[in-house]
């Protein structure tokens, strides 16, 4: 084999190898922007997929005029629960309003910061357990008046069940 060839071949293996260890981020899949954009009653931006750092944790995000979109699909730790109960319990000491509502295998939840903290947003979140996975749905209103609300956030979270 000749010296530029076997540069060629060198390269090819290279890229099959980085290829085949890269694992596919799927939390674009999760919903589509018409989708969401139909719960939500308001147009949604290309959905794009961004990096975390953590090869556990993918992320796709979006908007539209009155709120930021983030799914997400992450491998659990089995402490998930405890971990949320955790973060409800600082949310609630910071002052924040929280409900939590179960519906099956589907746990959403709204978070209305204190005055102090509103320019963080209003959060509302529907996410999903399957194996050793978590998928979520995350919409984060500019202002209260546009917080989502988790009836309209539900039916959403139902359909991520089969696409992770």
């Amino acid at each position: 084999m000749t010296r530029p060839m076997m540069g060629v071949a060198m390269v090819i293996l290279l890229m099959a190898a980085l290829a085949a260890g890269a694992e596919a981020n799927k939390a674009c899949g999760l919903l589509t922007a018409a989708e969401l954009g139909g719960a939500l009653g308001d147009k949604v931006s290309t959905m794009a997929e961004t990096k975390t750092g953590n090869p556990d944790v993918q992320v796709c995000m979006g908007k539209t005029s009155k709120a930021s979109i983030l799914l997400r699909i992450a491998k659990g730790s089995g402490n998930s629960s405890n971990a949320a109960a955790k973060g409800v319990d600082i949310a609630k000491k910071m002052g924040a309003q929280v409900d939590v509502k179960t519906f099956g295998p589907i746990t959403c939840s709204t978070f209305i910061l204190p005055k102090n903290l509103e320019e963080y947003g209003f959060n509302t979140t529907c996410s999903v357990v399957k194996g050793a996975q978590v998928a979520a749905v995350e919409v984060t209103a500019k202002s209260r008046n546009d917080m989502v609300p988790i009836d309209k956030l539900r039916p959403l979270a139902e359909k991520t069940v089969n696409r992770f």
